[in-house]
């Protein structure tokens, strides 16, 4: 027998199976390194196409992002300085003006209202997942009446503003609409504005249970078109980045035919904010409250306190381009004070059936 033969049959020493055994171990390791590495950097990717996907769908270059976000409250002081007498800007057009925004037809199409007939319906719900303030589920009896088809649009806003001389939304400029904006819902109006527009439409401002009506029908369904969120039916959650022309989403109308009765703006009503008989709602969640600075040091650290007030929350319904998906629910209420506004506020009119 040969050296070499001799040398290929002799048996591992101790150190050779215990260097062997450690080279196995860092090449597992090692392995399961770059297994880890790999889902990591395809992670990653996927992040990053996602993130391409969202800055597609923003409505502004994310370059400019610190320009177009606003703060807590933001519109709010917008639009109470908006609404000073030595700052307010009137009416952008004559009354020639605005009725040329638009032709006869689409005029027409934008007031047409449509009849909830008389009856009862199952307004508020159970669901122990529900806001208390949301809860019991209760029959309403309601006699017949009419609503808008549509929000308010810009529009048809430009048009109060020329015949009134009342004052413009503070997003709009000198007074005038933005372009490419005439469809789309009127928003940062308080609910004295809004109420203001109905009286001069010869309307009002739908009752809450004359609302939740129109919106979800009589079988008691959690939204216009049913009882399964649909994203695909309507504007809400960032999923377009802003407000949409109010005839957007013909597959998400409720069962009257009604558009936007779920997401695109939160829609005011005439009622105030009280709980519904039997509900477990604590009655501090009814309490009108409102920030106050309460001392020279809260003011000079720009500090407030929600301060008790003897006023009532108004009601807004429907939910809105920026909310979570699910109180966009025809039973879910929101409400706020009626003088403040912002940019996902918006209404629609109803009135009597025989008018």
């Amino acid at each position: 027998m040969s050296v070499f033969q001799k040398a290929v049959h002799t048996p591992p020493t101790p150190e050779e199976r215990a260097r062997k055994k450690r080279f196995l171990s860092a090449l597992i390791v090692t392995c399961i390194a770059l297994v880890m590495i790999g889902g990591s950097l395809h992670v990653v990717r996927l992040g990053s196409i996602r993130m391409g996907e969202m800055r597609e769908l923003a409505t502004y270059n994310l370059k400019e992002e610190s320009t177009h976000i606003r703060a807590a409250g933001e519109d709010i002081a917008l639009h109470e300085t908006n609404e000073h007498p030595l700052t307010r800007v009137s009416a952008g057009y004559t009354v020639a003006e605005a009725d040329a925004l638009l032709t006869k037809e689409r005029w027409q199409e934008l007031e047409t209202t449509v009849l909830v007939p008389a009856g009862s319906f199952l307004m508020g719900t159970n669901l122990e997942t529900a806001n208390e303030i949301d809860r019991p589920q209760h029959k309403v009896v309601l006699p017949a009446y009419r609503m808008g088809k549509y929000l308010v649009t810009n529009a048809q806003y430009a048009r109060f503003l020329a015949a009134t001389s009342h004052r413009s939304p503070s997003d709009w400029k000198e007074g005038k609409i933005l372009q490419g904006t005439l469809l789309l819902p009127v928003t940062l109006v308080n609910w004295y504005d809004a109420t203001a527009y109905a009286k001069w439409a010869g309307c009002r401002l739908p009752s809450e249970a004359e609302w939740e009506k129109a919106a979800r029908g009589t079988d008691g369904r959690r939204w216009p078109w049913g009882s399964t969120m649909d994203p695909n039916r309507l504007n809400t959650y960032y999923n377009v980045g802003s407000a949409t022309n109010v005839d957007t989403y013909t597959k998400g109308v409720s069962p009257y035919g009604i558009f936007d009765m779920a997401g695109n703006v939160d829609e005011w009503v005439n009622d105030d904010f009280v709980p519904y008989q039997g509900t477990s709602a604590p009655a501090e969640a009814f309490q009108g409250k409102e920030a106050r600075v309460q001392s020279q040091q809260d003011q000079a650290m720009k500090l407030s306190d929600m301060v008790s007030v003897d006023r009532r929350y108004k009601v807004l319904r429907g939910g809105s381009w920026k909310g979570d998906p699910f109180a966009t629910a025809s039973y879910h209420r929101d409400y706020t004070m009626p003088n403040k506004a912002s940019d996902f506020y918006g209404f629609r009119c109803a009135s009597d059936a025989g008018k």
